[in-house]
């Protein structure tokens, strides 16, 4: 197959075909350098500006003040859970999670390895399809920090605000949906991202953190999951993957180039308005998430029977929209609809789940 399909996969997912042809090109020999990105050192002065490009277009696009660092590391999210906790939780303190889906249980698995924890909400009782209402919230206010998870990739729910936590430190797994609209920085702490959504390839894992933070962290811990060997090391301690950061700096020119995220937030919300109005339109699809708390990146829905969702992903596979199937733990279906997915891939969707209904409602 040489034509590119419709890719709703939840990662790794979608890139920009710019992005793509432009690494293309660029695959055997960077233009003035003989070697591939992936080939040149990452002590080089090469990298170091591949390095540097990729920083200051986050911070840029994101609006990162200069007393935050980013870092980029690997393990994805999935090690974050640990390193978080490990470097900021003391052993005498706790640490106050709130649930609304299965990335942020586990987190607080993770976290409870490493000392306490207080459940601020779980959602789960409703079946993870909404995010906890201010009164819901049983915040500490002697918490080491406050962590949410922005957008719930699985259920399909997003904080569409910051929870109040006063001041205490706000953390957040922003895996999902960072890059995708704009966000007061300023009301985070710390910000870990897998890029393998909205920022790149699998692979690279962002941290976004403040300075003040850094004289938290305990002196022993193992030297890759201590922030301050990145810190001091520009993220250059161990051999990074130079390929994925290079593909960063290319997304944030793309994003630069469309506008920034006030433009991208504009799309999305337009791209995701029409797949929830044809889901609301009709009785045979059933929106999962709440609609205050629908995300903009991921789109769950269920159809009438789980023998009909069988049928619906298979021929919709067939028809060149791909990884629909919901994750294996809540079934139903799973549009994901990152920023590099295009608008009539959406639509292509929508005009297939209406002839589907005609063929089967």
């Amino acid at each position: 197959m040489t034509e590119r399909i419709f890719n709703f996969s939840a990662g790794p997912a979608v890139l920009p075909v710019p992005v793509l042809e432009e690494a293309q090109r660029d695959m055997l020999s960077l233009p003035g350098v003989g070697m591939s990105v992936m080939e040149i050192s990452h002590r080089s002065k090469t990298f170091d500006k591949i390095i540097a490009g990729a920083e200051a277009g986050l911070r840029e696009l994101l609006g990162i003040p200069d007393n935050y660092r980013i870092l980029f590391l690997q393990g994805g999210a999935s090690l974050q859970f640990s390193m978080v906790p490990m470097n900021f939780l003391p052993a005498d303190g706790s640490a106050d999670y709130i649930i609304t889906g299965s990335w942020g249980k586990k987190a607080l698995k993770e976290a409870k390895k490493v000392g306490g924890v207080n459940v601020a909400a779980n959602m789960a009782d409703g079946g993870f399809t909404r995010v906890p209402a201010t009164d819901e919230i049983n915040l500490n206010s002697q918490a080491a920090y406050v962590h949410i998870t922005t957008n719930e990739t699985i259920e399909g729910v997003q904080w569409k605000a910051e929870p109040n936590v006063g001041s205490v430190p706000l953390f957040a797994d922003a895996s999902s949906d960072i890059l995708s609209h704009r966000i007061p920085m300023e009301k985070y702490a710390l910000i870990y991202a897998g890029a393998q959504k909205n920022m790149g390839p699998s692979g690279v894992t962002l941290v976004i953190l403040r300075d003040d933070l850094l004289q938290r962290i305990p002196e022993g811990l193992h030297t890759m999951l201590d922030f301050k060997t990145h810190v001091e090391n520009n993220s250059l301690y161990n051999t990074p993957n130079t390929w994925g950061i290079y593909i960063i700096d290319l997304v944030c020119k793309w994003l630069k180039d469309k506008g920034g995220l006030a433009a991208m937030e504009r799309e999305n919300d337009e791209k995701s308005r029409l797949l929830y109005d044809a889901i609301d339109a009709s009785s045979f699809y059933r929106g999962h998430a709440d609609a205050d708390a629908r995300s903009t990146m991921n789109v769950t829905y269920r159809l009438p029977s789980e023998a009909l969702e069988k049928k619906f992903t298979a021929e919709a596979t067939a028809q060149g929209l791909d990884g629909l199937k919901g994750h294996r733990s809540v079934g139903g279906i799973r549009a994901s609809i990152y920023n590099a997915f295009p608008r009539e891939g959406v639509e292509a969707l929508v005009s297939f789940m209406m002839e589907f209904e005609r063929k089967n409602g």
